[in-house]
This record gives structure tokens, sequence and C-alpha cells, in this order.
């Protein structure tokens, strides 16, 4: 039986900024405002955190490139779960949403929300006395039931808070830099840095690179964008362009405003260096940025991950209940995302949370980029794109190295990631039956 065509009904109205909005809020969340410390922490290297966040922005831009080119051939909401299993195999595909399920937007959309938690209990006193893990799952639950509404109620708060967020970024980043700049003496050295380790490196690579994660949002909702083939390619193009200029400045801020030793190791790297430039006024603001940025990230991912989840219902890979009704937006996946992310919000701490989210996501970016190899080596058909195929050649292997070295320096993540894919082809060979069954009867 052939899989079902995509809604139709809910196709209208995801122009090109409304794209935009939804990859810069999905990248800009919570990764911007610790990894710079955790990073430092490991690498004893201002320099080579800022190095970091070049080579991952490189990366990020190749792999904006690459997806470009996928989105305009399959125009289709479901994402990497799409691609593989139409250019690769469905148990490749059923792999991809898995992981897309597990980690690309339950333990993106926990991480999110537990540093929500900690960042909202030192902004609001009146929040003090509240587990941090229950504010991020109150916040989960009240940006879902805005996307219950309809898609287009919580696509227009999203791009509002997005645009609410890059003012007050771009604020911030030239206030730091007047201050920094004018300071008549500068912060005092960082120690010397420990040798330069190739697997801490890759490690701290990895953890960045899952504040790029987000430049493939607009694939997953394809299916609802406005002529498809043109809008989510540019969306993808301009709103990763534009998160990689604000993660130099952002970070070169958070980097040098502070002295070294009240910063490396620290997740809230961006409340001292706020500290340090202007003193607990400037914290409280920042605080109240990244809280808009952690809620913009939130919406982003309960937006596009449902979406995935639909398409895989009407393939028989997940329930059919998930699928949802032609005319409106996929509320029981909606409701399915909620809950897990409710549930995953409390369950590991933040380190734990970034190595094994951003190893996951890369290798499942990496495999879904090499599907245009395999096309193109099955069927001659090559991208119509000058960035063919030195940009997807770059990103797949700069991924898998970076993966690579992660696993040598966190094998636990890495056997994490390999539980997810494990689950993939476990719950892929499990539903072959029931989709069978239902496509008989």
């Amino acid at each position: 039986m052939a899989p079902a065509p995509p809604p139709s009904g809910r196709s209208a109205g995801l122009g090109l900024w409304t794209l935009v909005a939804l990859v810069v809020g999905d990248m800009i969340g919570a990764g911007v405002y610790t990894t710079s410390g955790l990073s430092l922490g490991a690498l004893g290297s201002r320099g080579l955190v800022m190095a970091g966040w070049a080579v991952a922005g490189l990366l990020a831009l190749c792999g904006a490139a690459s997806y470009a080119m996928l989105a305009r051939r399959l125009t289709q909401s479901g994402g990497e779960y799409l691609y593989l299993r139409r250019e690769i195999h469905p148990v490749a595909g059923s792999i991809a949403g898995y992981v897309s399920l597990l980690a690309g937007f339950t333990g993106a959309i926990a991480f999110a929300a537990a540093t929500f938690g900690v960042y909202a209990r030192a902004a609001v006193p009146a929040l003090a006395a509240m587990p941090s893990q229950a504010i991020g799952a109150a916040v989960i639950v009240a940006a879902g039931l805005v996307h219950l509404a309809r898609t287009g109620a919580g696509a227009a708060l999203n791009t509002v808070m997005v645009v609410v967020k890059l003012v007050a970024l771009t604020a911030f980043c030239v206030w730091a830099a007047t201050l920094i700049g004018a300071r008549p003496v500068p912060v005092p050295p960082a120690p010397a840095p420990p040798p330069f380790r190739l697997t801490a490196f890759g490690d701290a690579l990895v953890w960045i690179s899952l504040s790029y994660s987000g430049f493939n949002a607009a694939i997953y909702v394809a299916g609802e964008a406005r002529d498809p083939a043109r809008s989510v390619p540019r969306a993808i193009l301009i709103g990763t362009a534009l998160t990689l200029l604000l993660y130099l400045a952002t970070n070169f801020a958070f980097l040098y405003a502070a002295p070294y030793a009240a910063i490396a190791g620290q997740a809230d790297i961006a409340g001292r260096a706020a500290f340090a430039l202007g003193g607990p006024p400037a914290r409280h603001a920042v605080a109240a940025l990244i809280l808009v940025s952690l809620a913009t990230a939130i919406l982003s991912m309960l937006l596009a991950g449902p979406r995935v989840y639909a398409q895989m219902a009407r393939d028989g890979v997940l329930p059919r209940w998930l699928a949802g009704g032609a005319a409106a937006p996929p509320r029981a996946a909606i409701l399915f995302q909620v809950a897990l992310a409710v549930v995953a919000t409390g369950i590991a701490s933040l380190r734990d949370l970034l190595s094994y989210l951003g190893f996951a996501l890369s290798l499942s970016a990496a495999f879904a980029v090499s599907t245009l190899f395999v096309r193109h080596v099955r069927t001659g058909e090559r991208p119509a794109s000058r960035a063919y195929p030195l940009a997807p050649a770059l990103f797949v292997a700069g991924t898998l190295a970076c993966g690579l070295l992660a696993a040598l320096a966190a094998p636990l993540q890495f056997a994490a990631t390999a539980a997810t894919i494990l689950v993939g082809v476990a719950a892929h060979l499990l539903r072959r039956p029931v989709a069978a069954r239902d496509a008989t009867g």
C-alpha cells in the first residue's frame, strides 16, 4: 500500500520569514548559553572554544547548503526520517525517526526546559522554591497548548518572540563589545592551557554543534509551507547564516567578559559574564533574554517534532492515531511529544544530555546528507547546486570525524546513541506486521 499523501488542508500559511524564525528559534536555545563554559573547562583555552564555534559554524553552513538540496527534491514534512526512508531503506528511516523522537526533539526539549528552570529560579524570586524540573515541565505544557489550537497561532507567537530575541541579543553584543573595549585593565589571563587533546576538542565540538543542530528545522514542516521547494531551502540558508554571526559575537562576549576562573566549567556562563559586565541588573536582563530564547526554542521544537511523528504514523511506523486529521494540527502527536518531553526533563544532567544529543543528532544529519550521494550514484541525478559535492562531503566527513572523536572521549554517550538506534530497529520490526494488517484490513 502506498504511503498516504500529506494532509493538504494544513499547507497554507507558513511563508519564508515564518520559516526563518522557526530555524533561528530552534537553533538559538539552551546550547549557546551553556556550552562555552563547559567547553572552556574541558579545553582550557578561550581561543580553542572560539575556534570550536567557528568550525562548527562552517560545518553547519555546509549542512544547511546540503539540506537545501534535499528540501528542493522532497517537499513533504518528515525530515531525516523521510529522506532515509525514501533513499536508503524503510528501516533506516525508522532509525532516523526514533533518533528524532528520542534525541532530536524529546531530549532537546528536555534540555531547553531544564535550562529554563535553572534560569527562571535565579531570575524570579517567587520561583526559587520550585524545582527547576517542575518549571521546565510547565513551560512545555504551555507551549503545547499554544500549538494545539492551530498551526498559525503557534507559528505567529514563535515569530514575534524570535524577533524580540534577535534584537535583544544584538543589543547585548554591542553593549558587551563597547564595555570590553573600553576597559582600562583587560580581563585577567587564563592559566596556561593543558596540552591540546584532539579527543577533547572533538567532544567539545559535538557539544557546540548541538547549538547549530536546528539549522534544518524548516524541513520538518515543509508540507505546510508555501512554495516549499523555494521557501524551505532559502529559510535554512538565511537562518543558519544569521545564527552563525550572532553565535560568534555572543560567545566572544561571554568568554572575554569575565575572569577565566569565574566561567570555566560553568553552565551559566551567560549570567556570570553579564554580572562581570554590569552587576546584578545586567545578570537579570540576560536571564530574561535567556528565558525568551529557551521559550522560543521549545515552541519551535514543539511545532516541528510532531510533524515527523505524524508522517511516521501515516507510513505505519508509529500508531495511526498519531497521524491526525486532514485540516488541523497533529494534536495527538503534539500531546505525545509534550508527555515524552515532560518525562525526560528530570532524568539526566545537562552535561549528559549535551553529549548524547550532540552525538546522536550529528550522526543522523550526516546520514541524511549522505543520501545526496546515494541518489547520484543510483540514478545519475546530480543536485542542481554549485555547492555539490563539496558542501555535503565536508559536512559528512567533518560530522563523522567529530562523532568518532566524541565516542572515544565519552563512550557512554556512544552507547546511549547505539541503544537509540536499536530502539529504532526493534520498533520497525515490531510495527511491520501491524502495518501489514492495517494495509490488508
